[in-house]
């Protein structure tokens, strides 16, 4: 482990065992299937913080355990909503929900938070430990998008339209990794053609959030390279954090899973910094502590190899 990593990893406690149940089903009557969900929390403490996770494409509750498991091991109680894009559901491409697939991934999210108190007793052990005033939202590309919905990104409308307000103002922040950015002109045109959702317009993004992208990150979706992931940082309004992860690729070093085939820039070392400097902005954003966030910064600015860079607004 690198210099910056040992300090780094200096002001985090160490991990709590945890439980995850799955899977809890949801009525969604409105949806025609219902919304698969799973909850990971650690078996100890109380007043936990709530973290609402949106997978990426085609992924569902069961991916992204090097995220859910270290939040879930150091006091949050991860929500992990199953939407309707899994491979797992095998939805056919002709079914008159896919046009809206964006939409209802929204709603997957805010069914969640709807009914946090089914979901809280479901977990055997865990009722009466959540703090429900305390809630973040995250996403991995498609999720990212997902997950800014309800931070107040807006996708536009055909006709050029800023697109539906579609924020929770039960969310105090959200994490975005490797999400995409503006559409138009920047995107390629296999995306134009297929994703006509991929227009966010971030001029409304107003709670605080932290931007996760790969410099390495050359997504298909557009023409102008790594940079894209990054509008969601500098095109939105308030407090933004931006974590600039070097030599990532859109896998980001492997958070889809443990063993997921889509990781493409296999390196602990990234995750770690991603695990690290996520739960340490996130306990700050909401107001837990910010002493974590400090050193994470100071480790990323002092360090003699930095494995990233983090800049604010």
């Amino acid at each position: 482990m690198n210099q910056s990593n040992t300090t780094m990893n200096a002001g985090i406690e160490s991990p709590a065992p945890i439980v995850s149940v799955k899977p809890i089903v949801l009525p969604a009557p409105e949806r025609g299937d219902g919304l698969r969900v799973r909850v990971s929390a650690p078996v100890t403490g109380h007043a936990l913080p709530v973290l609402v996770f949106s997978h990426g494409f085609g992924s569902s509750s069961d991916g992204y355990g090097p995220l859910a498991d270290f939040w879930a091991a150091h006091g949050f109680v991860v929500i992990q909503p199953t939407h309707l894009d899994s491979r797992t559901l095998r939805l056919a491409p002709d079914d008159p929900r896919t046009p809206l697939i964006w939409r209802s991934r929204v709603a997957d999210m805010t069914r969640v938070l709807d009914r946090l108190e089914q979901l809280e007793t479901s977990v055997p052990g865990l009722a009466g430990r959540v703090d429900r005033d305390r809630i973040a939202v995250a996403g991995h590309s498609f999720g990212g998008q997902t997950a800014g919905n309800l931070l107040g990104a807006r996708v536009r409308d055909p006709d050029g339209g800023d697109g539906v307000d579609l924020s929770d103002p039960r969310v105090a922040a959200g994490v975005l990794l490797a999400t995409a950015g503006h559409g138009g002109a920047d995107l390629s045109p296999f995306a134009a053609e297929h994703f006509p959702f991929m227009h966010p317009n971030f001029a409304a993004m107003a709670t605080p959030a932290l931007v996760v992208a790969g410099d390495h990150d050359d997504s298909p979706l557009t023409v102008r390279g790594p940079d894209w992931l990054t509008d969601a940082y500098h095109a939105s309004p308030g407090s933004k954090s931006l974590l600039t992860v070097f030599g990532a690729e859109h896998s980001l070093g492997g958070i889809p899973g443990y063993e997921a085939a889509e990781t493409t820039d296999e390196s602990p070392e990234r995750v770690e910094l991603i695990q690290r400097v996520t739960l340490a902005y996130l306990r700050r954003a909401l107001g837990i502590d910010d002493v974590d966030w400090k050193q994470v910064c100071s480790a990323l600015l002092e360090g003699s190899s930095p494995l990233g860079r983090i800049e604010s607004k």
